[in-house]
């Protein structure tokens, strides 16, 4: 691994850094990063968006191939672009669609870029699409190909990432994955899966005025036990232990029943969610979640419906696996620096990539801020360093295979 690193870094001379460096184009990037952001894109509702990215792709040469990719309305946008010889496939991948919040539309304030999915993650694919215009001008891509991909679905509970799913199904993948979301501060090789949950508790009568409530259980009562139960199982889950990406839990969010203060309600919503080291199998913790929901409801003679939704399975890389030196040797021949390793704080696509296709993937994407309101944004300049950065790590990555 160390020996295929510094060989491929050999390449990197300065006569072939600059000319990298000079193909990325921070106002073509900044033009596709506004236009992508100029379309609204709630989960679900990315067609227009992934059209606009189809239009640039294609206007810059590129032969863009679309996969319905288990949701039609809005089908995957993906480029293979081929150095001719044969080599390693890297892939660039992002979602378009972003949460359910209203529409900011883009707008450049100083250094940032601001408007919805400026930091999560639009921007981010503008940068791995310039990162790919630059790799092709510069003639830089000795071997093998890099795959760019972009789709829906990916923003829960709205999305359940099945349109990524589909992709991989259908062997829309590389041999290794980068991914942009805003995540810079440490190289992720480890993050915990996840599902989200809701308990509905139900009694049979409609809800009453406290004073003639009927011989029934109580749905709020019902509720303190299953709270109490759920809160027993995150301390006992709270020794699985991980340095870096923390523990196992089990967390409520909310909990709603109930009109007035003297209603006897008829249900008791409770909602939150689930997360696990690798190791732990999402089967095994839907199981005993549901199985615990049905002791309350026995015990307490009330009915508890449950839905689990799963996020993303959990992710594990390899410290020692080739893609991670060569990541490293790209990093710091742009900054002078090496990433320490951590945990990822959130789950992404990378998940995905690891759990169901066993590729490696990396997490690393642009300076921002804001993700999930209406108040995002990303550093203009960051979004150029990641753009070579990619470009590099192709360059290091697709050597020649004779």
């Amino acid at each position: 691994m160390k020996t295929e690193a510094k060989f491929n870094e050999a390449r990197c001379t300065e006569t072939h850094l600059l000319k990298i460096f000079e193909a990325v184009s921070r106002e073509r990037l900044l033009d596709t990063a506004l236009r992508l952001l100029g379309k609204p894109s709630r989960t679900g509702e990315a067609a227009d968006a992934a059209d606009e990215l189809e239009a640039v792709l294609s206007a810059d040469g590129f032969l863009v191939q679309r996969s319905t990719a288990g949701y039609p309305a809005a089908p995957a946008v993906a480029v293979r672009y081929s150095s001719g010889s044969p080599g390693r496939t890297l892939q660039f991948n992002g979602h378009l669609d972003t949460v359910h919040l209203p529409f900011v539309p883009p707008q450049v304030v100083g250094d940032r870029l601001t408007g919805s999915g400026a930091a999560d993650m639009k921007a981010g694919i503008a940068a791995a699409v310039e990162a790919l215009r630059a790799v092709r001008d510069a003639g830089a891509l000795a071997g093998g190909d890099i795959l760019l991909t972009a789709h829906d679905m990916h923003e829960a509970p709205w999305g359940d990432g099945r349109q990524l799913d589909a992709l991989i199904a259908e062997r829309f993948v590389g041999d290794a994955v980068l991914i942009p979301e805003y995540f810079n501060e440490l190289l992720p090789i480890i993050g915990r899966g996840g599902f989200s949950w809701t308990a509905q508790i139900r009694r049979p009568g409609p809800p009453v005025h406290e004073v003639l409530r009927p011989n029934e259980p109580s749905v709020i009562a019902a509720g303190v036990k299953l709270a109490s139960r759920l809160e027993q199982l995150n301390t006992a889950l709270s020794s699985k232990l991980h340095p870096m990406a923390g523990s196992e839990s089990m967390f409520i969010g909310s909990i709603q029943s109930g009109a007035i203060y003297n209603e006897y309600p008829q249900t008791c919503r409770i909602e939150g969610t689930r997360r696990w080291l690798p190791g732990t199998r999402f089967v095994d913790a839907n199981r005993e979640f549901r199985e615990l929901c049905r002791e309350i409801a026995d015990t307490t003679g009330t009915s508890i419906d449950v839905e689990t939704r799963l996020m993303r399975d959990s992710f594990e890389l390899d410290p020692q696996d080739p893609f991670v030196a060569i990541f490293q040797s790209a990093y710091r021949t742009t900054t002078g620096e090496m990433l320490p390793f951590g945990g990822k704080p959130f789950v992404d696509d990378g998940n995905s990539f690891w759990s169901s296709a066993g590729i490696p993937a990396i997490t690393h994407g642009p300076t921002a801020g804001g993700a999930h309101t209406t108040s995002e944004w990303v550093n203009i300049d960051d979004l150029v360093r990641v753009a070579r950065l990619y470009a590099l790590i192709a360059t290091i990555y697709c050597p020649p295979t004779n």
